[in-house]
């Protein structure tokens, strides 16, 4: 079983700001969520960040970057080498940028969206990725404005396990906020995962999903902007067949909507981030996932969100042979 489960996490990072209430990123941050996962026993053998800088006006104002043109993600890998380094450790893991928005005022990059996934090439392998064209998914409720808002991407990683060569998906994505257009945002007050928009950008990621991953398993995970028993999360794990990790560990009841906040902000406590699986992924548990606000997590302080770290095995593949007993 320790050879072949693998660790995964999903983590919106803020774009390395939170000190700074997301206005401008700094270096403190960067070094501690590269410690904070270095620390992790076992390592991750993939990790998926939500909410990273390309290069631009807020990335780079309070943290300049080391040489021209050095990228978010760049600047964040270079504080992993630093960490591991210091540690006598190798640093495994290779860095995979996914470019979602790009905001600007004439020809000033004022800040930029994306998506990152990082790989641990001693123990997964890498098939293909859709870093040069990203899955777009946003739906724009009014057309008009469609340029203003805040494009939303799927990113996508075919990996195989080296241990024994079993290829499965890795997804990463953010979806919107509710859309304030629609009546149906004024008409309830628990407005997150309701929002029209947001089911319409499930139901593309999860036709998505579908049409590369064929018979074989996958995992999305990221910042969904809703909670257990939101109809978001009842299209996912009801129509579109997907299993809730923590659910499957028995973490939380999927019938409670703020039973364990992965995210805060003010005084609100939310529960926003996720892990899905195909048929094909066992959960083994998902320690050292922490609600936000918990104190004794590596993790607390460094971000808005939470990360969930979860275990995981896959299904032998169909048609593989069984191995023989005695």
């Amino acid at each position: 079983m320790s050879d072949s489960a693998l660790r995964i996490v999903t983590y919106n990072v803020r774009y390395f700001g939170h000190m700074l209430r997301g206005l401008a990123s700094t270096v403190g941050p960067k070094r501690r969520v590269a410690a904070a996962l270095s620390a992790l026993d076992p390592l991750p053998d993939i990790v998926c960040l939500q909410e990273v800088e390309t290069s631009s006006l807020r990335s780079t104002i309070a943290h300049r970057p080391r040489q021209p043109g050095e990228t978010q993600l760049a600047a964040f890998m270079g504080r992993m080498e630093e960490t591991f380094g210091a540690q006598a450790r190798d640093m495994p893991y290779e860095a995979f940028y996914f470019r979602a928005h790009h905001y600007k005022l004439a020809e000033v990059s004022l800040y930029t969206t994306g998506l990152a996934v990082l790989v641990n090439t001693r123990t997964v392998e890498v098939d293909t990725h859709n870093v040069d064209a990203p899955q777009q998914i946003t739906h724009h409720h009014v057309q008009r404005m469609k340029d203003r808002k805040q494009s939303r991407i799927c990113a996508h990683m075919h990996l195989r396990r080296r241990s024994d060569g079993r290829a499965f998906h890795i997804f990463n994505t953010h979806l919107s906020l509710p859309t304030p257009f629609a009546k149906e945002f004024w008409a309830t007050k628990d407005k997150m995962g309701r929002g029209v928009n947001q089911l319409h950008e499930a139901r593309k990621l999860a036709e998505f999903m579908r049409s590369l991953s064929g018979d074989e398993p996958y995992i999305v995970c990221g910042d969904f902007n809703s909670p257990p028993s939101s109809p978001v999360f009842s299209y996912l794990t009801g129509d579109a067949c997907l299993t809730c990790a923590q659910a499957a560990v028995g973490q939380i009841d999927p019938s409670v909507s703020r039973g364990f906040p992965t995210a805060g902000f003010m005084h609100m406590r939310m529960h926003l981030d996720h892990m899905f699986s195909s048929p094909g992924v066992r959960w083994l548990d998902a320690e050292e996932t922490r609600p936000f606000g918990d104190t004794t997590s590596r993790f607390h302080g460094l971000s808005d969100h939470m990360p969930i770290i979860a275990r995981f095995t896959l299904d032998a593949a169909p048609g593989a042979a069984v191995p023989s007993v005695g």
